[in-house]
């Protein structure tokens, strides 16, 4: 293969991205040629038109392999070509200043400008987000998003053995830590030389922005404390979602849960997630006002929400603000034994939020998802967490994402699925076949709703099937379920904050 080729049209791609200009191309060329290990650059003289980027690193890789610069692992590859990105990927403080002066424009275009940036320089491995399954389903609660992730890699064996035996690094603390930004990774922690990090004020405290790699929704952003610590649900808490919000009026931003098992997220270091997207629960009916007479100003409903989640809704962002702390600071201590809610049991505490914050015009919106991580020995991983008879399609516990109506399922799924359809076309036994035997139990109570299951709506069936499951599962998590105990409970709930 010709290396000068593959140099040359990366180096074309990153002037039509607006990622270097002329006068870097040189600077470019040598970077590259140390990590190739050659000494010398020879123009091909063609003028490249296909630019396509995974084909582009796919030659750099190929080469690294043929010349034994790196070995023939995913984990390996990935560590090499974000080294090769690096290359072409502007400096901080040029994305910053870049930033800041669109922002000055609008938000939205000094959004659409990092976005696009971050998918430009590989960061958002686009090609590989593009193979992520993702389709909706029509419930009772509203059209759910279901996506099926298969843009994350697995590791391979020969990368997994290989971590067993590096020196343990405490560097960077975790992969939320502002200390990522430019680091070249190792087999067990990935590359992020082509991050970049746009430093936020939020209520006076020191955050960044930064995207998702794997880009569940649309510009799905992480937005992260300048410390390592860990996450707590607390007044602050609001203050930073309302303070982003306000800042970036076109994108949502919300919080996982403090707490283990209802968390579904990294516990140790303070961090929220957001972007443009239109979720489902934002979308969601109120089955009811309930005023809290102590904030006059602000709105409070009861979603139709499969979850638990109270709205507060107004245009003053402090009485916002107070009016969410008071329902979380009671909720914190509430115990509901009529719908087995206990605050705490043996000295641990049980009950926290997941908040998620936007505007609708000039209103703050502050959905309100109450949780609660109780174990019993029939549930042991939760009861307000996916019961045992759905774990065949989600197990993992339910985050922030999810509780918006966004389910995020394992990549096993897309083969499972597949090999489902094809054992019930051909009446076969699933139950005897034992990597699916698990899943025999969903298959049966569902077939005999439908008059016929044939070639031509096997799939969208499925899908369906597979929707309505994780409705059942968000279901499961609901601390006061969509009843009239329920309703009588979250009254009740609500009650005692205009008490206290």
């Amino acid at each position: 293969m010709n290396i000068n080729s593959a140099i040359k049209r990366l180096i074309t791609y990153a002037k039509r991205k607006n990622l270097i200009n002329d006068d870097e191309v040189d600077y470019s060329i040598n970077l590259l040629l140390d990590i190739l290990k050659l000494d010398e650059y020879v123009d091909d003289g063609i003028e490249h038109d296909d630019l396509e980027l995974e084909s582009i690193l796919s030659e750099f890789i190929t080469y690294a392999i043929e010349k034994g610069l790196i070995e023939d692992s995913i984990v390996y590859k990935d560590l090499f070509d974000t080294r090769i990105m690096h290359t072409i990927t502007p400096r901080p403080s040029s994305v910053i200043s870049e930033f800041n002066k669109r922002y000055e424009v609008s938000p939205l275009d000094a959004t659409s400008y990092y976005y696009d940036l971050s998918k430009n320089t590989d960061y958002i491995r686009e090609y590989r987000v593009k193979k992520d399954l993702k389709w909706k389903v029509e419930t009772d609660y509203g059209d759910l998003d279901i996506t099926i992730n298969l843009s994350k890699p697995e590791k391979d064996p020969k990368a997994i053995a290989a971590a067993k035996d590096m020196k343990q690094s405490s560097y960077p603390k975790c992969l939320l830590c502002k200390e990522n930004m430019g680091y070249a990774g190792r087999v067990n922690h990935p590359a992020r030389q082509t991050i970049r990090l746009i430093p936020l004020d939020l209520g006076g405290d020191d955050y960044f922005m930064q995207y998702s790699p794997y880009s569940y929704f649309n510009e799905h952003c992480i937005v992260f404390n300048k410390k390592h610590v860990p996450m707590t649900i607390n007044r602050d808490t609001f203050k930073h979602l309302i303070s982003f919000v306000d800042k970036f009026p076109h994108y949502l931003l919300g919080s996982n849960a403090d707490l283990p098992i209802v968390g579904g997220s990294i516990l140790s270091h303070d961090h929220y997630q957001g972007g443009n997207y239109t979720f489902a629960m934002m979308k969601a009916k109120e089955i009811f006002t309930y005023p809290l007479y102590a904030f006059p100003n602000v709105k409070v409903s009861y979603l139709k929400w499969p979850l638990s989640v109270i709205r507060l809704a107004s245009k003053d962002k402090q009485e916002l603000e107070d009016c969410a702390v008071k329902i979380l600071d009671t909720w914190r201590t509430y115990t509901d034994e009529n719908c087995f809610i206990f605050a705490e049991t043996n000295g641990e505490k049980h009950n926290t939020i997941s908040p998620i914050c936007y505007k609708n015009g000039d209103m703050f919106i502050l959905d309100l998802a109450l949780r609660n991580n109780i174990t019993t020995a029939e549930y042991p991983l939760g009861v307000f967490h996916p019961h045992s008879e759905y774990w065949n399609i989600k197990k993992e516990n339910i985050g922030l994402i999810e509780v918006m109506g966004l389910a995020v399922l394992p990549s096993r799924l897309k083969l499972e699925l597949e090999q489902l359809k094809k054992l019930y076309l051909n009446h076969e036994n699933i139950a005897e076949v034992e990597s699916l035997s698990h899943h025999a139990k969903w298959v049966n109570s569902f077939v005999n709703k439908y008059d016929e299951i044939n070639q031509d709506n096997i799939d969208e069936i499925f899908r369906k099937e597979v929707g309505l499951t994780f409705m059942n599962v968000l279901e499961c998590c609901g601390v006061f379920k969509q009843d009239e105990n329920g309703f009588e409970g979250i009254k009740h709930f609500l009650d005692t904050c205009n008490k206290n």
